[in-house]
């Protein structure tokens, strides 16, 4: 069976579907959301909800990582943001929130252009996470592949506990006439501390991850509130079969590894709370949250969200997006919610939809049936 089509005579593709083209279907038997359970866990890490923060500076500093943390997330600090790279940043986060609201403004790339030039000071990578660790929280902080080298053992000296490697697409063979490239596998093997890593955006490159040795696949790559990618490059992987794909890899891999057990992470694209529930219908373990998160009060971006796409100093791919301002984070992950757009209380939609449908576990939710339903408004 082939599920391609043809696009033109010379060209055929597999029709992808994104997390707006799918909805789930309730089954025979309800149950009481307070009996769901939500809770996760990561090698030795046990969390009360799936939701990993995206290392991103608008939605994450080291005090909302630590409110997160002890809400029953995991908050993920961007080791090659502005809080390494300033001993106070708040001026400059100060300033961003502040500049010109226009979208694709030329202007505003160039100025964050400007303020991300500042270098990577190590001792603010100790520091930060440091301070994370004294609140008695997990401590996880984020590199891109190309820092990962330079950094990785400033941070492995601070006492991280889960150390993320997270790019636009992060796979486990690349190749460069120029440098020598990040040995993923030799790496994660020499370290002592669970390693997430990714994007990638189908079961070929996730199953190559997941044999270095990695505890989480990252799943994404292209969306997101604040990226052009697809405008940019071309290059974009619908959410739903992307997730799909890379469950597909890990049920393959536990059999030929004899049982080993690697987490699928949706990262991107998922701003409601229905995107999560769906997320994790599709076969994700947890997801990671940007805009959702960006739009708490204590959010460093003041309601703007961007990432690290939106700086880079060549091919910025991302813009500085207004993602406004709901409530408390704690009301945005717990409720009572105040908005009927699924921006608030999104722990609460997540177990109401797996009451409605029966389940009573994160990992039984991902059996629920779902049906392709093209996003209409409702």
């Amino acid at each position: 069976m082939t599920y391609e089509i043809e696009i033109g005579r010379g060209k055929r593709g597999r029709r992808a579907y994104s997390l707006d083209d799918i909805a789930i279907i309730p089954n025979r038997r309800t149950r009481d959301p307070k009996d769901v359970s939500v809770s996760w866990q990561i090698d030795a890490y046990q969390f009360d909800m799936p939701v990993i923060a995206a290392p991103m500076d608008s939605a994450m500093s080291p005090a909302t990582a630590i409110a997160l943390g002890k809400l029953g997330g995991l908050g993920v600090l961007d080791l090659e943001g502005l809080w390494t790279r300033y001993e106070d940043p708040q001026p400059v986060l100060d300033e961003i929130a502040a500049l010109e609201d226009e979208t694709n403004s030329p202007a505003v790339t160039g100025r964050m252009q400007e303020l991300y030039l500042a270098p990577i000071q190590p001792e603010l990578i100790t520091s930060r996470l440091a301070e994370i660790r004294e609140a008695g929280v997990t401590v996880a902080g984020s590199l891109t592949p190309q820092r990962t080298q330079e950094h990785y053992k400033t941070v492995v000296a601070a006492g991280v506990d889960i150390f993320v490697i997270r790019g636009t697409t992060v796979s486990a063979e690349h190749v460069s006439k120029n440098h020598e490239p990040l040995n993923l596998k030799q790496f994660i093997y020499e370290l002592d501390v669970p390693v997430i890593v990714g994007g990638a955006a189908g079961y070929t490159p996730a199953l190559h991850l997941m044999r270095t040795g990695a505890a989480g696949v990252l799943v994404g790559f292209g969306g997101g509130a604040t990226t052009t990618t697809r405008r940019a490059l071309g290059i974009h992987s619908p959410m739903a079969s992307a997730i799909s794909d890379v469950a597909a890899a890990r049920r393959d891999y536990m059999d030929e590894s004899g049982g080993r057990y690697v987490h699928v992470i949706a990262d991107g694209g998922m701003g409601t709370s229905g995107d999560i529930v769906k997320a994790i219908a599709m076969g994700a373990d947890a997801v990671m949250l940007g805009s959702a998160l960006a739009r708490a009060e204590e959010a460093p971006g003041k309601g703007w969200h961007w990432g690290q796409e939106a700086h880079h100093t060549e091919l910025p791919r991302g813009d500085r997006a207004n993602v406004g301002t709901v409530g408390p984070l704690e009301e945005v992950l717990f409720g009572p919610g105040h908005h009927t757009n699924g921006t608030s209380n999104l722990i609460g939609a997540l177990r109401r939809s797996m009451a409605t449908t029966g389940y009573s576990d994160l990992k039984e939710f991902q059996r629920v049936d779902v049906v392709v339903s093209p996003y209409e408004g409702n």
